[in-house]
């Protein structure tokens, strides 16, 4: 029998190193500007990064001192400031923010009092303690902001602030182009993993019919044959939705590409670069996406086609937490955690392919989907309806995988994102699929 005191010591290193990884982020995204970059706003569809730096602590605060260990509010005055569903992104840089300094005490005294509340913590009782979920909900939570302050370092004009090192270089990929998922019925989502978000859940049989979906996502060299084929100005390969918004956005290339000569380059956390041929294409919406897939003669995965070929091991008949296995990712399983600021060449990461043989589900590019965010049956909000609840609806897209701006802890075989399908300021790519009878 497993000893419940070990269990207990490994669930409160666990959500230590998760807490603590999350902030060190925190602090390099936050402490590689001046104040003057990080109180500004450099996109209307981002936050001023102080207003994400005060929301991370105040939203720790609320959790983890306030519901778990119920301490008074240090500063009950900002929590309406750093109300996401109060003040819309275009609101924020007029609100009475704290300062940089002040953003970073408030932080750190939370932090200090949460660590308190965790070293004494009961990881059983209570559905929000129970195997340290609200713990993994605040890691998780942080790590979500960690990759939104990532974006708006790309929509920063200005110097490189950030740099980290490339992926490692491979072999141009030569394998098949695509793999076959055969039909039958998966199970999709779960009722055990234990720090799963509430729209992850529960654990439900999905019947897919047999697909083909490609081996990687795809590239930059794929993307561009469209975009020389004049895709952008041929209203067959868009939706009615999609062609309007290509006309009235003026869009004629992924976003921070440019064109000069019969070059192409792009502009990458303040560098201007050639657009790398075998990286995933990354910085489109789901318009640009879906009518890629048409020009190429295919469609988006759905969301289930998409989870079943990054999960199901038909070897055993059963559901992986992970395309590569139930354990936890590591570098030579996926690009995450913003170790690198760019996905990997096409093709990489072998050890982390699922047992279909299908590449880079996890990491590098979040992937669009054909499906709209939906409850799955038995759905029940928790801790609390804004998480999920309330974007469900066709008015969002499904993406899937994660990208390289991802963090370990927020990202599963099962994680959900999801976004407006104009939305291309984010990490996101796709890969495409077929019928297997089509």
């Amino acid at each position: 029998m497993t000893d419940p005191a070990l269990d207990a010591d490994v669930l409160r290193e666990r959500a230590v190193a998760s807490l603590l990884t999350a902030r060190e982020r925190t602090a390099l995204l936050t402490g590689c500007v001046d104040e003057p970059d990080l109180t500004a706003q450099h996109s209307p569809l981002m936050s001023p990064l102080v207003w994400d730096l005060a929301h991370i602590g105040n939203q720790e605060e609320q959790w983890l001192l306030r519901a778990v260990a119920g301490q008074e509010a240090i500063r009950p005055e900002i929590d309406s400031l750093y109300d996401a569903f109060e003040h819309p992104r275009t609101e924020r840089p007029k609100l009475p923010l704290l300062s940089p300094d002040e953003a970073r005490r408030y932080t750190a005294d939370v932090r200090g009092r949460a660590l308190d509340v965790l070293e004494n913590a009961s990881f059983h009782g209570t559905r929000l303690t129970e195997a340290g979920f609200v713990f993994g909900m605040i890691a998780q939570h942080e790590q979500q902001h960690d990759e939104t302050m990532l974006i708006t370092h790309q929509l920063r004009r200005g110097p490189r602030a950030l740099t980290a090192p490339d992926p490692e270089p491979v072999p141009p990929f030569t394998g098949p182009s695509e793999v076959l998922v055969p039909g039958g019925p998966f199970t999709m989502g779960t009722s055990t993993e234990p720090w799963a978000l509430d729209n992850e859940r529960p654990a439900h049989l999905r019947e897919v019919p047999p697909f083909f979906i490609d081996t990687t996502p795809v590239t930059n060299a794929a993307y561009l044959a469209f975009v020389e084929d004049g895709g952008y100005d041929d209203p067959r390969w868009w939706t009615a939705e999609g062609w309007a918004h290509v006309r009235r956005a003026s869009l004629t290339a992924p976003l921070f590409w440019r064109r000069e000569g019969r070059q192409w380059f792009r502009r990458r956390f303040g560098a201007t670069e050639v657009v790398p041929p075998d990286e995933p294409v990354l910085h489109v919406c789901w318009y640009e996406a879906d009518a890629y897939a048409r020009w190429a003669g295919r469609r988006l995965p759905t969301e289930a086609e998409w989870e079943k070929a990054a999960r199901y091991d038909p070897a055993g008949d059963r559901s992986r937490r992970y395309p590569w296995g139930d354990a936890e990712p590591g570098p030579e399983h996926a690009n995450l955690g913003q170790r690198h600021l760019r996905p990997a060449p096409a093709g990489s990461y072998p050890a982390g392919a699922s047992p279909l043989g299908v590449r880079q589900l996890i990491g590098d590019v979040w992937e669009w989907t054909a499906s709209d965010f939906l409850p799955y049956p038995g759905f029940r909000a928790f801790p609390y309806r804004e998480y999920s609840e309330v974007f469900f609806g066709s008015g969002y897209k499904v993406l899937r995988g994660g990208s390289f701006a991802v963090d370990p802890v927020a990202c599963r075989g099962t994680f959900r994102n999801w976004d407006y399908p104009v939305r291309r300021q984010i990490f996101s790519g796709f890969r495409t699929a077929r019928s297997a009878d089509a």
